[in-house]
C-alpha cells in the first residue's frame, strides 16, 4: 500500500461508515442519532451542490472540444497547417470532462445499470439496494482506484511528465491529476448516496418521485 492510502485509511473510513452507523444506531439510540442524522443531511447537500457545480462547469468542455476538432481538421485539410498542441488539447477536455463529472453523473443517476429487478421495486428496496451497493462496490473500487493511481500520480509531478512532442502540451502530470480527483469525486457522491439512502430506510428521507436516478427516494 501506498503511504498516502496508509495514511488517510482510518479516517476515511471512519467517515464512510457514518451512513452504517446511522442506520445501525436509528434503530437502538433513535434521540441520540438525531444530531447526527442532520450533520450527514447537510453533509449529503454539500457534496450534491459540489458535483452538481463541477458537472456544469466541465459540462462546457464537450463544446469546446467539437469546436476545436472542427477547427484541427480545417487546418490540416484545407490550410495544411498542423498544431500538436492544439491536438493533443482534445485529449485533456476529453479526460478531464469525463473524469471529473463521474461525481455529477452518479449525482444525476445517469451510470449504466444492469436493471433486473430494480425498477419495479419500492422506494425502500431500492434504497436498500443503493446502500449495499455503495458499500459492497463503489466505496472499494474507489479507494482501490485511489490506492493504485497515488504511485502513478507521484511519479509523473516528481518528473513534471510532459508530451513526447517538443511543441505538445507539456502537463501530461497535472491531466494525470485528475485520476485522483475523479475518484474522490466519485467516492464523495457514494458518500452523499449512502447517507441518503441510510435516511429513507430509517425513514427519515422525503420521497421525492419527480426525481430519478439512484436518489429517486429521496
Amino acid at each position: 500500500m501506498s503511504v498516502l492510502f496508509t495514511i488517510l485509511t482510518f479516517p476515511v473510513a471512519g467517515v464512510l461508515i457514518l451512513p452504517l452507523a446511522l442506520l445501525i444506531g436509528k434503530r437502538f439510540l433513535k434521540r441520540e442519532c438525531d444530531r447526527l442524522e442532520r450533520m450527514l443531511r447537510r453533509t449529503a447537500d454539500l457534496i450534491d451542490r459540489t458535483n452538481e457545480r463541477i458537472g456544469n462547469a466541465v459540462s462546457w468542455l464537450a463544446l469546446l472540444m467539437v469546436l476545436v476538432q472542427t477547427i484541427v481538421v480545417l487546418q490540416r485539410y484545407v490550410f495544411g497547417l498542423s498544431f500538436i498542441w492544439l491536438q493533443e488539447s482534445i485529449t485533456y477536455m476529453h479526460g478531464i470532462l469525463f473524469m471529473l463529472a463521474a461525481g455529477y453523473t452518479l449525482l444525476r443517476g445517469g451510470h449504466v445499470r444492469v436493471d433486473i429487478f430494480y425498477g419495479e421495486a419500492t422506494p425502500t428496496r431500492k434504497a436498500l439496494i443503493d446502500f449495499l451497493g455503495t458499500y459492497l462496490f463503489l466505496f472499494p473500487v474507489m479507494l482501490l482506484i485511489l490506492d493504485m493511481a497515488y504511485p502513478y500520480v507521484e511519479m509523473a509531478w516528481r518528473v513534471q511528465e510532459g508530451s513526447v512532442e517538443t511543441s505538445g502540451i507539456q502537463g501530461i502530470y497535472l491531466l494525470k491529476a485528475v485520476i485522483l480527483l475523479f475518484a474522490g469525486l466519485v467516492l464523495l457522491q457514494g458518500l452523499s448516496l449512502a447517507i441518503r439512502t441510510a435516511l429513507v430506510l430509517t425513514s427519515a428521507g422525503q420521497i421525492k418521485p419527480e426525481t430519478e436516478g439512484p436518489a429517486a427516494a429521496f
